[in-house]
């Protein structure tokens, strides 16, 4: 039987090999689905056949579930042909209860809506659709056989979009580029540095073992922010870490200009990098209707230069992730749409690069979907940020195939935040090797005293990753400032 994957939206739709005229055994009908909620059951006329769909899934107990047979060992691609009612939907993906993915049903037609590279062991599973934003219709689930991530997406030119850059960012980033695909740097967020909570409770519990990369935000930095309180010194958190051979990366919950602020009970003035606690229109400050905005952007850009010019004049290479999760849409930056967030990363690398001659940057894209991608040119390392749960340790390989679908070009793909840790077992079983993975913090790995959480990541798997021959710790880093530039 020929099985191909189909991307037309008539062809996915029917459970018949049309080439044979009999039912093909890889798909599987809503007919023969259980589900619960508000979901209903309709039909549609096509080609003589009655074809049964599912709608609904506006309630929280709403859910489809599909009972799945796999005779091989393999990776699969999940294909769940369907649409959004009203707009573009994405709902969440379960596989016996772990989660997996999210799946898009694009807007009012029936399409395909994969969940990629999927590892599925023989036997009977339960695939479940859950609700998360809702309203959508499905036909059934389609089951193909795939090969795993192919290795040659691991080979990565180390060259940096920034043609000046400068000597020791270009070491960070052949290093980086030479362990792709071969091990995972270990990470940790903490704006209280290496020293902080998160760090001392992961250094005890496996005795001895330091993340190799700090996380720090510039989010005390933004001048409306900044007006009103002081944060924690994290260029000096920088500085320190980076002298016993460590790697730092850098975001920026980027709190909306003064002007663009509510600043009351419900609308917080320090919550205002969240869309809803912010009168900001990126919009209309990218297409020249707000000038004063735009010089209000531009201000607050050039502070954030300052603080990353004391970095490269001491020779401190930083993975730099502004603009994060844009088309979430749950922060101002991504809250008008692909093209004025593009517009706007474009901006922040021409006027750190030209103007401020930040040469110390490497350039990592967090946006989270194709459409917003700002080009090759602008993007030196994709990062997902994921959060499959607690203690749900998979390699999330659909996301790291969705993040290889943004760019014809091979870069490296890094976990940018993750809540629990990876398995590597299952990293190197499903040959998916993000570059480096960066643990959130707080709740994720710390309770409030300060002791080391198992809500998301239990001890047994803390140890499991940071004792791992495949996970570098910065015990395990080389000497980066003399590292071989390819």
């Amino acid at each position: 039987m020929v099985f191909k994957i189909k991307k037309n939206k008539d062809a996915t739709i029917q459970n018949y090999d049309s080439e044979q005229n009999v039912k093909n055994p890889n798909f599987y009908s809503v007919e023969d689905a259980t589900f619960t909620g508000d979901v209903i059951k309709k039909h549609l006329q096509l080609e003589g056949f009655k074809v049964p769909y599912l709608e609904g899934f506006s309630t929280e107990e709403s859910w489809v579930e599909f009972t799945i047979f796999i005779e091989e060992e393999s990776m699969y691609h999940l294909n769940f042909p369907s649409y959004g009612i009203g707009g573009q939907k994405v709902n969440k993906v379960f596989i016996d209860s772990k989660y997996v993915a999210d799946i898009t049903a694009n807007a009012d037609e029936f399409a395909d809506s994969f969940v990629s590279y999927v590892y599925l062991e023989p036997g009977k599973h339960k695939v479940r659709i859950e609700k998360s934003w809702g309203y959508f219709a499905i036909k059934g689930l389609e089951i193909m056989k795939i090969k795993p991530i192919d290795m040659s997406t691991y080979i990565v030119d180390s060259k940096l979009v920034n043609p000046n850059a400068s000597i020791n960012t270009k070491r960070l980033m052949s290093f980086l580029t030479d362990q792709y695909g071969k091990r995972i740097i270990s990470g940790q967020s903490s704006n209280e540095g290496h020293l902080g909570r998160e760090f001392s409770a992961i250094f005890r519990e496996t005795r001895g073992k330091t993340p190799a990369i700090l996380g720090l935000d510039f989010i005390d930095e933004s001048a409306s922010r900044k007006s009103r309180a002081s944060g924690p010194d994290v260029l000096s958190h920088a500085k320190t870490f980076h002298e016993i051979g460590s790697i730092i990366t850098f975001m920026w919950h980027w709190n909306a200009p003064e002007p663009y602020l509510y600043d009351t009970p419900e609308h917080p003035w320090w919550s205002s990098f969240y869309t809803e606690h912010t009168t900001i229109d990126l919009s209309a400050i990218m297409n020249g209707q707000d000038p004063e905005g735009y010089r209000l952007l531009i201000e607050d850009m050039d502070e954030i230069a300052k603080l990353l010019k004391e970095l490269a004049d001491e020779q401190i290479p930083v993975l730099w992730r502004p603009l994060h999760e844009a088309s979430g849409g749950w922060f101002w930056w991504g809250a008008s749409g692909s093209q004025p967030f593009i517009d706007l990363w474009q901006l922040m690398y021409h006027r750190f690069v030209n103007v401020h001659g930040l040469n110390n940057l490497i350039w990592v894209w967090n946006g989270q979907g194709k459409e917003w991608y700002p080009g090759d040119e602008f993007v030196d390392i994709i990062g997902e940020d994921i959060y499959p749960g607690k203690q749900a340790y998979s390699s999330q390989a659909s996301r790291f195939a969705q993040a290889m679908d943004y760019t014809d070009k091979n870069k490296l793909i890094v976990l940018s935040e993750n809540g629990c840790l990876p398995d590597p077992d299952l990293l190197e079983r499903d040959q998916v090797m993000w570059g480096y993975f960066t643990s959130w913090n707080g709740e994720f790995v710390v309770d409030e005293l300060g002791n080391y959480s198992e809500e998301y990541t239990s001890k047994e798997m803390l140890n499991k990753v940071y004792h791992h021959k495949k996970v570098l710790t910065l015990e395990k880093l080389p000497d980066l400032s003399t590292y071989p530039i390819k």
